[in-house]
């Protein structure tokens, strides 16, 4: 006796294509062109989560280096002088200690 694959195809299907709502053109009409679609957007969720993190970093360190010329030096000067000093803070606690509270940023320059 053979297997049909009726209601699992179709649920599969529908699953597809419900996800697809408000995708261009066939995409959110068709199964294969629509499971295409799919799966490429799935990669480039993936792939812009890793993304974001760096976008983030970038962020941090433009706003430490602002913070660091505002107070005669350069980021490059501020991150060598804070690991000769060995201070263990990393850049997102640093730019939001620059950002927030700009007189401690102040105190944490001058210090080294």
């Amino acid at each position: 006796m053979r297997v049909k694959t009726g209601i699992t195809r179709r649920r599969r299907h529908k699953k597809i294509l419900k996800a697809n709502k408000g995708y261009r053109m066939s995409k959110s009409k068709l199964y294969k062109v629509g499971h295409e679609a799919y799966m490429h957007a799935g990669q480039y969720s993936y792939n812009d989560r890793k993304k974001r993190r760096n976008q983030a970093r970038k962020v941090w360190i433009d706003r430490m280096n602002a913070a660091a010329r505002e107070n005669g030096m350069t980021y490059s000067q501020l991150i060598h002088k804070l690991r000769t000093a060995d201070i263990q803070l990393n850049r997102k606690m640093l730019s939001e200690i620059a950002l927030g509270h700009s007189e401690v940023f102040s105190k944490i320059v001058a210090s080294l």
